[in-house]
């Protein structure tokens, strides 16, 4: 069996690395794989604490339950990505921002 602290790890650079992207891309799309990525360790997380809860099956329901928001989330998300560029021609933060002046 694969420890917990394994996982864990995983979960933390997952995590870590969604941040980055989130936090240093300027691009739309980009900020929001970020967003995907950090949700993902999360899923990994309850997964593997899932495996130690006597019931077995919270963790896997926790996960479920937030892949249906991260979907919605995505569909939301791409949606007003896709009237914003419609709009403005850009998905770059920085100039959507200054455009805002």
């Amino acid at each position: 069996m694969i420890p917990l602290s394994f996982f864990l790890l995983i979960a933390a650079l997952l995590f870590s690395l969604g941040l980055a992207v989130a936090l240093i891309k300027q691009q739309a799309i980009f900020v929001l794989m970020g967003i995907e990525l950090m949700l993902n360790a999360a899923n990994l997380n309850f997964i593997a604490f899932g495996q130690y809860d006597p019931q077995r099956f919270q963790g896997q329901f926790f996960s479920l339950m937030v892949m249906v928001i991260a979907a919605a989330e995505v569909t939301v998300a791409l949606a007003i990505i896709i009237r914003v560029y419609q709009h403005y021609r850009t998905t770059q933060l920085e100039k959507l921002n200054s455009l805002k002046n």
